[in-house]
């Protein structure tokens, strides 16, 4: 897995979190996005922990956010 390949276009919040947790090793490789979206369009920890982890990365100037049109993040290519 690759991370910054994976959010190397602009990438709504779900799916960039999904791919941070698939990095984690959360979400196992043969795991889709369709079988865990609970995470993420529900508030529970999990869902929440890994939203922040792309805040925090935005923060540490990893990731860009844009909130318009959706909220979406991607990788800063150096």
């Amino acid at each position: 897995m690759n991370l910054a390949k994976d959010l190397a276009d602009w990438t709504d919040w779900d799916s960039a979190a999904f791919e941070v947790g698939r990095s984690l090793g959360i979400f196992g490789e043969s795991e889709t996005f369709a079988q865990v979206k609970w995470v993420f369009w529900t508030d529970n920890p999990l869902g929440n922990a890994l939203h922040e982890v792309l805040l925090q990365l935005v923060s540490a100037r990893v990731l860009e956010r844009r909130e318009e049109p959706d909220e979406q993040f991607r990788w800063i290519a150096r």
